[in-house]
């Protein structure tokens, strides 16, 4: 195995953690963490992207070059995300199961659309 793929999913790991524990604390009342909840995943955020940066520079790679097409793509998938996420809220917390499948589909269609997107159709 590679250094940068060592490197990589060290820092993913810890960063996915972080994340992913401060996500939980913003989202469950009874920790009353709201705030250190959003520290905690902003942290998470600030480790995974030094984590791409780590992993670019080993591997030698360019700069990600910011185009119109990386910036479209970038929202596809946040628009993509949300959709899934709303939906699976509707379902799991608010017992709207209707509403939430047909969203939930909704957002993973529109992530699945950024395949061919972002690498394009032969």
């Amino acid at each position: 195995m590679k250094k940068s793929t060592i490197a990589a999913m060290i820092l993913g790991t810890i960063g996915g953690i972080l994340f992913a524990l401060g996500m939980c604390m913003t989202m469950i009342p009874e920790w009353n963490a709201f705030r250190p909840g959003v520290i905690m995943g902003v942290a998470g955020m600030i480790v995974l992207l030094i984590m791409i940066g780590v992993w670019r520079k080993m591997e030698n790679k360019e700069p990600i070059k910011l185009s119109g097409k990386t910036l479209v793509a970038v929202l596809i998938g946040i628009l993509g995300s949300l959709l899934l996420g709303v939906g699976m809220c509707l379902t799991l917390v608010w017992s709207h199961l209707t509403m939430g499948i047909v969203i939930g589909i909704a957002g993973i269609v529109t992530l699945i659309c950024l395949i061919p997107f972002v690498k394009g159709l032969k």
